[in-house]
């Protein structure tokens, strides 16, 4: 875990990421039965951060048809495009054990938001099989807003949005890009790992009083 300061007490907002911090990911080339004389375990994830494929899909402005024929053809994936939508599918796990009391804990004294690259197949998985709509006040999701971490445009999409001061908002994400993006703004953010990490990040910084 970083090094953390105690938290300003002009915090009023919280903004976590989804998969990574609130919701467990399962690891997509075993879900695609790939192996490292395929396709490098490690270089698939590397890929997709830059990959105009995933980012069409995942700002909503391609099919899921078209993400998965153009993903595959990036990649040179061995396999079909049923195959790729089926296990990309279920690449959210669901939420880590300790998720909703998280979240719980934060609800009375702050607003509670989401910011996640995220498209229209997983969203339906978070939001019916995963109850993310009932867990915040406010979703930025990637798909339906167009805009994507660790793009300027997605922060400042959430100050316009939300109508507070950069500082007012503490953010956890698992990609330091984003947090190193989010801090360009004036957020304050931090790196962390599933939500017994993050629930160890606010306790510490004195967002949450420890048990």
């Amino acid at each position: 875990m970083e090094n953390i300061e105690t938290m300003p007490k002009q915090i009023r907002v919280l903004l976590f990421d989804l998969g990574g911090v609130l919701i467990e990911l399962n690891d997509l080339s075993t879900l695609l039965h790939l192996d490292g004389d395929e396709m490098p375990i490690n270089k698939l994830w590397s890929d997709w951060l830059s990959s105009p494929a995933a980012r069409a899909f995942e700002m909503g402005i391609s099919t899921k048809e078209q993400f998965a024929d153009k993903y595959i053809e990036e990649t040179n994936l061995p396999i079909k495009r049923n195959e790729f939508l089926n296990a990309f599918t279920q690449l959210p796990k669901g939420l880590y054990p300790d998720a909703h009391r998280l979240i719980e804990r934060c609800r009375d004294r702050y607003f509670i938001a989401c910011l996640s690259n995220t498209n229209a197949l997983h969203w339906q998985r978070l939001t019916h099989e995963m109850g993310i709509d009932g867990m915040f006040d406010q979703h930025f999701a990637s798909h339906l807003t167009g805009k994507l971490k660790p793009d300027r445009e997605s922060f400042e999409h959430v100050l316009q949005s939300l109508n507070c001061d950069p500082s007012a908002i503490l953010f956890l994400d698992d990609n330091e890009m984003n947090v190193k993006a989010a801090r360009s703004f004036g957020i304050i953010a931090y790196r962390t790992e599933g939500a017994q990490e993050a629930e160890k990040i606010l306790e510490k910084i004195g967002i949450l009083t420890k048990p």
